[in-house]
C-alpha cells in the first residue's frame, strides 16, 4: 500500500477526537456486491490504489465494530482500531475477487489477527501468552469466564473440552490472567518510603556467580594493573603519552588525522610513534 493509504487509514484521534472519526466512517457508504468486486478487480489486476482506498474507507467502520468487542482488556480504543486498520489494508491487499466471498468475510480475520497481537503486546508488561494453543486459551477464557471468582474444577473440565485443551493449560492460564505486573525493583518512591517495609522481587535473587574473594582478588589486580601502567607511561615522552591516552585509554577516541593536525606530522608518522610507545609499554609492564 502507498504511504498515503497507510497515513489515512492509521490517523485514528485519540480522547473526543475518536467520537468525530467513527462518526465519520460511518457516515462513509457501504459497497454493493457490484461495485466491491469491480473495485477489487481493479487493484488485483492493475495495483489500482485510487480502488483499494476505495475499499479501505468503506470498511473502515466494520473495524471499529471488532475494535469496540476488544473494550474490556482495558487498551485505548483508538489504538485497537488502528490495529485493526493495519488489518483491514493487509486483508485489502491479498484480496483475490476470483475466489466468491465478501471482502468482510476475508478482512475479519486479518483485522482479528492484528488486534490479537496488540493485546498481547500490551495488556500486560510480561506476555501471558506465547504459543498458538496458549493465545486460543487467553481470547476464550475471558469470554467463558461467568464471575470474577476462580474456576471450580467441573468448569475448568468444561473449559479444557470446549477448547480442546488439557485441564493444567487452562489452570495455567487462569492463573496468569489472574496474576499482576510487578516492579523488578522497587520504584524511587518506594525506596525513600520506610526503611525495610517495601520488598522488590530483585531482593530475593540469589546471585549464584558471584564471589567476594574473586571479586577482592580481581578488583586488586586491577588496581595493581593500573598502577603498573602508569608508572610505564611515565617513562614515554609527552607526545607519545598523549598519543597512547588519546587513541586508547580515552573513552572519545582520537583518529590519526587529528593527532597528526594537532602535531604537524603525517598520520602515518602518528601510527609509527603508537606502535613504538605500546611496545615500550608492553616492554615495561611484562
Amino acid at each position: 500500500m502507498s504511504t498515503e493509504l497507510n497515513t489515512m487509514a492509521l490517523s485514528v484521534p485519540q480522547g473526543a477526537g475518536l467520537d468525530g472519526y467513527i462518526q465519520s466512517v460511518n457516515r462513509i457508504p457501504m459497497l454493493t456486491a457490484e461495485k466491491e468486486k469491480a473495485l477489487a478487480t481493479r487493484l488485483y489486476e492493475n495495483s489500482d490504489l485510487d480502488a483499494a482506498k476505495e475499499l479501505i474507507m468503506s470498511h473502515l467502520r466494520f473495524v471499529v465494530h471488532v475494535a469496540r468487542s476488544y473494550s474490556g482488556y482495558g487498551l485505548p480504543q483508538a489504538d485497537l482500531i488502528q490495529e485493526g486498520n493495519i488489518g483491514l489494508m493487509k486483508a485489502v491487499k491479498r484480496f483475490d475477487p476470483s475466489v466468491g466471498v465478501r471482502l468482510v468475510s476475508f478482512a475479519v480475520h486479518w483485522i482479528k489477527a492484528e488486534i490479537h497481537e496488540y493485546v498481547l503486546r500490551n495488556w500486560r508488561v510480561v506476555k501471558v501468552a506465547t504459543t498458538k494453543a496458549q493465545r486460543k486459551l487467553f481470547f476464550n477464557l475471558r469470554k467463558m469466564k461467568k464471575r470474577l471468582g476462580w474456576f471450580s474444577q467441573k468448569e475448568v473440565e468444561t473449559v479444557a473440552n470446549e477448547l480442546g485443551v488439557s485441564t493444567k493449560e487452562v489452570l495455567e492460564m487462569e492463573t496468569r490472567m489472574s496474576a499482576h505486573d510487578q516492579a523488578f525493583e522497587l520504584s524511587s518512591d518506594d525506596d525513600d518510603s520506610k526503611e525495610g517495609s517495601a520488598y522488590s522481587p530483585a531482593m530475593y535473587l540469589e546471585d549464584k556467580r558471584s564471589d567476594l574473594a574473586a571479586e577482592i582478588e580481581a578488583k586488586d589486580y586491577e588496581n595493581h594493573t593500573q598502577q603498573k601502567l602508569l608508572g610505564a607511561m611515565s617513562h614515554l615522552d609527552e607526545r607519545s603519552q598523549d598519543i597512547v591516552q588519546s587513541r586508547w585509554l580515552s573513552e572519545d577516541k582520537t583518529t590519526l588525522h587529528d593527532l597528526a593536525e594537532k602535531y604537524e606530522v603525517s598520520a602515518e608518522r602518528v601510527r609509527q610513534l603508537e606502535q613504538n610507545a605500546m611496545k615500550k609499554l608492553r616492554l615495561a609492564m611484562s
